[in-house]
């Protein structure tokens, strides 16, 4: 059943109002996709193993006191494309990737960036080097919001790979973590037609400045990507068939 259709079923048997059903809809279809969540279209680079059955990673509790002033944070962010051979921790990435994506109320529909119709089309996907992060196993791992946990899908260090989709940009391989951000655009445009697309870009904006400022408060260091072959990327990070990259940052110390 298509999200659209889901979404006419939702509102037609409920009292919901329609951003209501919209987010309703959004929900169980992200749910649903899950049941395919691991397709093994893309598995098929040498070398690799793909899991289809993976326990979650759960992430330590993020930090929400930090140190450094949002003013002095936003003045002192640089993009950065060198990265020091230093693993960052647990904490980080999770403290990372909560500022990406995390849930920022009790109901747990509000995350922290906006997003058009609170439908949240944007996924993110870690991949981590070979003693990258301390405490967790190299491989690529996909963000659970809701749950504030990853999900192992690729057990194998696959930077060098991500790095080669983007043309060729190596130093992008040095940096213990590259986050992929991707939209499954049916998840927005089940409410906005093919506006959702531009909702969806817009919000991967906003995700990648949290990025930037969550790192630069941790003392760390990010880049931004937005050179490189959409379908290397997705094969690299194993992504879903309908989540398609839109933005690559690296993460890690600075050189």
């Amino acid at each position: 059943m298509s999200l659209l259709s889901l979404l006419q079923v939702v509102k037609k048997n409920t009292r919901l109002t329609r951003r209501q059903a919209c987010q309703f809809a959004g929900m169980l279809g992200l749910t649903f996709s899950g049941l395919d969540q691991f397709q093994t279209r893309h598995a098929s680079a040498q070398g690799r193993k793909v899991f289809d059955k993976e326990d979650p990673v759960n992430l330590p509790t993020p930090n929400t006191h930090g140190n450094l002033a949002v003013e002095k944070a936003i003045k002192q962010r640089r993009t950065v494309r060198s990265f020091a051979d230093e693993p960052v921790t647990i904490d980080h990435l999770s403290q990372i990737l909560w500022a990406a994506q995390g849930v920022t109320d009790e109901g747990g529909l509000k995350r922290a960036t906006p997003s058009g119709g609170a439908l949240y089309p944007i996924d993110v996907y870690a991949v981590v080097g070979k003693n990258g992060v301390r405490g967790l196993a190299r491989g690529v791992y996909l963000y659970d919001p809701p749950l504030h946990s990853i999900r192992k899908i690729v057990v194998t260090d696959q930077r060098e790979d991500a790095a080669v989709a983007a043309l060729k940009q190596m130093w992008m391989a040095t940096a213990p973590v590259i986050l992929v951000l991707t939209a499954e655009y049916t998840r927005i445009t089940v409410k906005y037609g093919k506006r959702g697309k531009r909702y969806a870009m817009i919000e991967v904006g906003h995700i990648g400045q949290n990025v930037f400022l969550q790192c630069e408060t941790l003392g760390l260091a990010a880049g931004i990507v937005g050179a490189f072959d959409d379908k290397d990327v997705a094969r690299a990070i194993n992504a879903k068939n309908d989540h398609e990259p839109l933005i690559m940052m690296p993460v890690g110390w600075e050189r």
